[in-house]
Order: structure tokens, then sequence, then C-alpha cells
């Protein structure tokens, strides 16, 4: 039976050399993580996942995962039915959380995770694509231009 060589015995190279070494590549692995995390902000597709489902012919939910750090503006949503004569009513949007916002004043806000009603008011019962625009910004004090999704 074979077994591996001492880390000693290995030439050229002391178990303190190479120690050292693998610690100095943990060490930069970890400043590249924490540096990725406190210093650039996700893309917006990562930042802010939407989603939409039909319920019933009068009903659409619509749903959104927000990162950690980052929050979604209540009065920046705008929804619009596309490929098929159909209407749309407001949002049924809970009430979000109160922010002082330096570019809008008092808003509100949501975080983490979002679920909420969109009214079909007219139309058929023909496929339709949802376009949702959205907005929203990071703890760190970047905030995207409006994103929009067709789902």
């Amino acid at each position: 039976m074979m077994h591996p060589p001492a880390l000693a015995a290995l030439p050229g190279r002391s178990p303190f050399t190479w120690l050292a070494r693998l610690g100095l590549l943990l060490f930069i692995g970890l400043l590249s993580l924490s540096a990725r995390a406190a210093g650039e902000p996700l893309p917006v597709e990562q930042a802010f996942q939407g989603s939409a489902r039909a319920l019933d012919p009068q009903f659409i939910e619509v749903s959104f995962k927000i990162a950690d750090g980052y929050y979604l503006y209540r009065h920046r949503f705008k929804f619009q039915a596309e490929g098929a004569d159909l209407s749309l009513g407001d949002p049924q949007l809970p009430p979000g959380k109160p922010k002082k916002d330096d570019a809008f004043g008092e808003v509100e806000i949501y975080r983490k995770e979002l679920r909420f009603l969109v009214p079909i008011t007219a139309g058929g019962t023909a496929p339709f694509s949802l376009r949702m625009t959205s907005q929203g910004c990071a703890d760190m004090g970047i905030c995207y231009p409006p994103q929009v999704q067709t789902v």
C-alpha cells in the first residue's frame, strides 16, 4: 500500500513554507470576497428578481425577491400588458416601510420579498406578456435606473 509523501519529504519545501502559502491564498480569497461584498453593487437582475404569473382571468400575481442590502421603491412600479388587448388596474401593493430619500423625499420601500396582485380590468383571455417597470437602490448609496422586465 502506498502512502502520500509527508510534507517534510517534499523536495525543497518545508511544512512551514507550504502552510504559509496556503494561508496566504486563503487570506487573498477572503479579501476578494469581502471587497466584492463591500465595494461593488450586484447586477440589477441579481439585486431584484421579478416574476409574474396569471392566477386566473382577473388577477396577475407579481413577486420580487430583493437581495440583502437592497430595496425597491413602492411608487416606481408600472405595468403594461403586451401582445393582447388587456387593461390592467392599479397594483394592489402592500404598505411599505417609510424612508426619507434624498432624491424622492418621504417614500415607502420594500426589502427581502414582495408579493402583490395586479388586476386585469378588461380584455380577453389571450396569451400576453407583462412589461414590469421597477426601481430600487442599494444601501451603499447606489440607485439603479428604472428596470424594465418582460415576463
